[in-house]
C-alpha cells in the first residue's frame, strides 16, 4: 500500500516536470518566461494605474506591492484552473491507451502551475527587498496558507471540471470569460477599501477577492480577517473540496469512453 501511495507520487511529479518543460520548450528565453510573464503585466498595469490609485488615498500604501502580490496569486489561480480543466483531455493517450489513475494526471498539471507559482515567489522577495519593506511574521505566514488555499480551489475545481471538460468542451471558452469577469471582481489592480460598502460585501463573496484581499493587506497593512470569517470561509472550501472529489468519483469512471 506504502509503495503503491510512492510510486503514484513519483508519477504526479515526473508528469509534473514533464509539463514545465515542454511548456518552454523550444523558446529563446526558456524558464525565463515563468518570471517574465506576470512581470510585464505587472509593469503594464503599474505604469497605468500607480498614479490613478495614489491619488485616492485608501488602500493605496505601498501600491507596487500590493498589484504584484495580487497578480501573481490571481495567475496561479487562473493557470492551474484551466490546466487542471484541460488536464484528462490534454493527456488523452495515456487516459486511452494505458491504465493510470486519472487523478494523477489531474494534481500534476495542477503542481505545475504550482511550480511556476513557487519560482514567481522569487519576484516578490526580491520586490518587498528592494522597497526596504519587511512584513511582520504573522503576516509571512497568512501570505503561504493562503497560496495554499488557493491551491485547494485549484485543485477543487479541476477535478470537478476536467471529468466534464472531456465531454463539454465549450467549457474552456465559458471559464476563459469567467476568469476575465473574475480578475475584475477581485481587487488585484484596485484595493477593496475604494468600493461602497455594499459593494465590498458583494465582491468578498467571490474566494479569490477574500483571499487576495486579505493577503494585501496582511502583508501591507498587518491587518487580518476576523476568526469568524476565516472559519466559515475554512468550512466553505472543504464542503466546496468534498463534493469536488464526489462528483470526480461519479464521471471519472466514464472518461476513457468520452475521449
Amino acid at each position: 500500500m506504502l509503495k503503491a501511495h510512492e510510486n503514484y507520487r513519483e508519477l504526479i511529479w515526473v508528469l509534473a516536470k514533464t509539463d514545465f518543460k515542454l511548456r518552454y520548450h523550444g523558446s529563446v528565453l526558456g524558464y525565463l518566461w515563468a518570471l517574465l510573464k506576470p512581470l510585464l503585466t505587472f509593469t503594464i498595469l503599474n505604469f497605468v494605474f500607480s498614479s490613478i490609485f495614489a491619488q485616492r488615498g485608501a488602500g493605496a500604501e505601498h501600491y507596487s506591492l500590493q498589484l504584484l502580490i495580487g497578480i501573481l496569486m490571481f495567475n496561479f489561480f487562473s493557470e492551474g484552473t484551466s490546466a487542471g480543466m484541460q488536464s484528462l483531455l490534454a493527456k488523452s493517450q495515456l487516459v486511452t491507451k494505458i491504465y493510470i489513475p486519472r487523478w494523477t494526471i489531474i494534481l500534476a498539471s495542477t503542481l505545475n502551475s504550482a511550480m511556476i507559482y513557487i519560482m514567481n515567489l522569487i519576484v516578490v522577495v526580491a520586490f518587498f527587498a528592494w522597497h526596504q519593506f519587511l512584513p511582520s511574521l504573522g503576516a509571512i505566514a497568512m501570505f503561504f496558507c493562503s497560496s495554499l488555499l488557493i491551491y485547494l480551489i485549484v485543485i477543487s475545481f479541476a477535478f470537478f471540471t476536467a471529468p466534464l471538460y472531456v465531454k463539454f468542451r465549450d467549457l474552456s471558452m465559458i471559464w476563459e470569460v469567467l476568469l476575465q469577469i473574475l480578475f475584475y471582481a477581485t481587487p488585484v489592480f484596485y484595493s477593496l477599501q475604494m468600493m461602497p460598502e455594499y459593494i465590498q460585501r458583494v465582491l468578498l463573496f467571490n474566494p479569490m477577492a477574500f483571499i487576495i484581499h486579505f493577503t494585501k493587506e496582511s502583508l501591507i497593512n498587518n491587518h487580518f480577517p476576523d476568526p469568524w470569517q476565516g472559519m466559515i470561509f475554512l468550512v466553505l472550501l472543504a464542503a466546496a473540496f468534498f463534493l469536488s472529489l464526489l462528483s470526480y468519483r461519479k464521471l471519472a469512471p466514464r472518461v476513457a469512453e468520452d475521449i
